[in-house]
């Protein structure tokens, strides 16, 4: 059985997130209008917090990333936070 990808920003924040820590149902995507952008903020369980950040910060920058380049398709501007960023 195949999962289908999500189609959307806050869909696919989602999905990344759950995949990368050891509580997957802590895990929350709000989504807030903020200055003309959509913000996504991410919040997962306490002892998740690393995981999510990674080592120096790399992966939630990589998770901006895919999910800013997520937004140019459909031409705005999408900004991912970690709750307590």
């Amino acid at each position: 059985m195949a999962v289908e990808p999500p189609r959307d920003a806050r869909g696919l924040a989602e999905y990344l997130v759950r995949r990368l820590v050891d509580e997957p149902d802590a895990v929350a995507v709000v989504e807030e209008q903020r200055d003309g952008e959509r913000l996504l903020r991410v919040t997962v369980a306490p002892d998740d917090r690393g995981k999510v950040i990674g080592r120096q910060g790399r992966i939630v920058r990589a998770l901006r990333t895919v999910v800013r380049a997520g937004g140019v398709r459909g031409d705005e501007r999408i900004t991912l936070e970690l709750d307590g960023d």
